[in-house]
């Protein structure tokens, strides 16, 4: 059941991270982008400090490799990816395509990461062909214009490039270090750091509270983007980062811009064009190849439990 459980939370984790583009652009559109993001992990902090306090015996970390742990997840994966984010994609030249690509690259820097820091955690040739493969989805899937890519708007595309490479080397770090530390609390304490560094980021950018419009469009954004987006989705992310490693997990980029699309058609209207069924089948057959060994192990318990179902045994 574990490795059905991990399938479940996978797709669960795509596809609240993949919806909440959509609550990241309508709140953009009310909050300074820096303050934003601080807002937003004020409340995911305070919500999974009081879940941690509620569920862990010992809510506060102990010890320097405890407190390491907490200070890589708020710089690199909650204030360093939030604000370079968030900030490069108010640059009117970095279209949401722009970005949703140089994002989905993080499997990859994470691949290069885990090199350097976890000789452990290596990608076979077919595995790293479907990386690649998973690449090109989402290119098609994006249909980004190269001149848009290769043009204008350098800095901020860099500032996303810098984003990914951010949460890559957030990932690894935190594998790497190998705390004993309750995943409640690491969230919890990494969410309150990275929600402080961020509204000292926005301070010395000079963003002011006074320009945040409050809206029932910008509040509904801020709550899903700080409980759904933040507080249940990193809490699945380092439940499943701690059992599929840092490579694996990161794919969740590949699949998050699937769910984009499909929340865009439901939403918003926006009809898939054949561009998305290419990019859908790309993604698909780039992740197969990754998980090429599990699949392999798997084909044999489903064609059995396929033959007990159709011949009528429990």
């Amino acid at each position: 059941m574990t490795r059905y459980r991990n399938l479940a939370l996978f797709l669960f984790l795509a596809a609240v991270w993949g919806s909440a583009f959509m609550a990241i652009k309508a709140g953009l559109a009310y909050f300074p982008p820096v303050l934003f993001a601080a807002v937003r992990y004020d409340i995911a902090g305070v919500v999974m400090l009081a879940y941690a306090v509620y569920v862990v015996d010992d809510p506060v970390p102990r010890g320097r490799t405890q407190w390491a742990v907490v200070a890589v997840g708020s710089l690199l994966l909650i204030a360093g990816y939030h604000a370079l984010l968030f900030v490069g994609e108010t640059d009117p030249a970095v279209t949401s395509a722009a970005a949703a690509v140089i994002v989905s690259l993080s499997p990859v820097l994470t691949t290069g990461f885990a090199r350097l820091f976890l000789p452990g955690e290596r990608l076979t040739t077919v595995g790293t062909v479907g990386l690649l493969l998973g690449l090109v989805g989402v290119v098609v899937l994006t249909r980004p214009d190269p001149n848009d890519l290769l043009g204008g708007g350098a800095v901020a595309k860099l500032l996303v490039f810098a984003a990914a490479t951010a949460f890559a080397l957030g990932s690894v770090l935190t594998r790497k270090l190998d705390s004993d530390i309750p995943i409640e609390t690491m969230e919890a304490w990494s969410m309150v750091g990275g929600a402080l560094a961020l509204h000292l980021v926005s301070l010395g950018l000079g963003e002011s509270p006074a320009a945040v419009v409050w809206t029932v469009e910008s509040v509904t954004a801020l709550l899903y983007l700080s409980v759904a987006a933040s507080a249940v989705g990193f809490l699945v992310y380092f439940d499943l980062l701690d059992r599929l490693g840092p490579i694996e997990i990161n794919l969740v980029s590949y699949v998050a811009p699937v769910f984009a699309a499909l929340s865009g058609w439901l939403f918003l209207a926006e009809v898939p064009t054949a561009y998305t069924v290419v990019g859908f089948a790309l993604i698909f057959a780039g992740f197969v190849l990754v998980k090429h060994r599990t699949v392999r192990d798997e084909l044999p318990r489903l064609r059995r439990r396929g033959r007990a179902f159709f011949a009528g045994d429990d």
